[in-house]
């Protein structure tokens, strides 16, 4: 029997992989590290660095500021379950992962992709509680109301992730252990799958439907509920305040949803598209977004933006 195989009742399945990452331009693959190390390091040093101030300037010490600090500890989180290893993979071609390995990366991708999900429908009730509920803010939203709501978070993404790699796990892959990707990305693994894989495929789907579809849809809810309100009864500057930041937190969620459903789509185009450039949307998809918050929420918070100025005059 080969290395990395396994036998039961003579049917066998892969247990070691390699990820080919971008095949097309496999000897650029040195070159091809440096922007990517480039990004990563914008990532840890962007985001850490509000994070740092968001928990040491006063200023910053409410609900919101705290909802986009775990939504920067998020990014983070993504970014190094996949950046590390791919760029490993790159400089010294160091590509091989097991089965447990492959579905732990996946496990952890997914289950923070959609936490980053749940943080931005979170950061639209705090706004929504300010600003349709001005006089019960503090009363509502409490330390201990988030912790609550960030424990029924985890609960139910736990519930619809781990069904989903429970179901990958059982798949036996016997096609090939080559997979086409620069990380254990679910439809890239099945692909490799004998026998029927339509049960962890509609898992996914029905995650993508269920999570993404149920917090795009409250989202607008909230946020057309705010708007209606502000138009309404808020006035002058504190109108214009509100609907900034309620503009800052769409733009976000702009990034994040419009750039998932692009990958998703651009994933299904199998004969349209090469692999390079279906792998390239998926980077993107994960990796972009961690990238470009800490320039939006920078640029156009102005609590964050003087806290910047601040820090760098020191």
């Amino acid at each position: 029997m080969e290395p990395g195989i396994s036998n039961q009742s003579f049917i066998f399945s892969y247990t070691d992989f390699t990820l080919l990452g971008f095949p097309g331009i496999s000897r650029w693959r040195p070159l091809l590290a440096i922007p990517f190390f480039s990004v990563y390091l914008v990532i840890l040093g962007g985001n850490s660095l509000i994070i740092h101030l968001i928990y040491t300037e006063k200023t910053l010490n409410s609900p919101m500021y705290l909802l986009i600090s775990v939504l920067f500890s998020i990014s983070i989180t993504i970014s190094t379950a996949i950046l590390p290893k791919f760029l490993l993979d790159l400089l010294f071609q160091l590509n091989q992962v097991s089965l447990t390995g492959c579905l732990l990366q996946m496990f952890s991708i997914y289950f923070m992709s959609i936490c980053e999900s749940s943080v931005i429908l979170l950061m639209s009730l705090d706004r929504y509680v300010a600003i349709c509920r001005p006089l019960r803010y503090h009363n509502i939203m409490t330390k201990r109301f988030l912790i609550s709501l960030t424990v029924i978070v985890i609960i139910r993404n736990c519930l619809f992730i781990c069904p989903l790699v429970a179901l990958t796990s059982m798949v036996h892959f016997c096609r090939s252990n080559i997979i086409l990707h620069f990380a254990c990305e679910n439809m890239a693994l099945l692909s490799l799958g004998c026998g029927d894989t339509t049960k962890p495929q509609i898992a996914g789907l029905i995650v993508r439907i269920l999570v993404n579809g149920l917090d795009v849809g409250l989202l607008l809810l909230s946020y057309s509920t705010i708007l209606y309100t502000a138009m309404k009864t808020v006035t002058g500057k504190s109108r214009h305040k509100a609907l900034n930041t309620c503009g800052t937190h769409l733009l976000v969620a702009m990034v994040l949803y419009v750039n998932g459903l692009a990958s998703s789509i651009v994933l299904r185009m199998d004969t349209i598209l090469s692999t390079d450039v279906k792998n390239l949307f998926t980077a993107l998809y994960l990796i972009a977004p961690a990238s470009l918050y800490p320039f939006i929420y920078g640029l156009r918070v102005s609590d964050i933006k003087k806290s910047l100025v601040k820090y760098w005059k020191k």
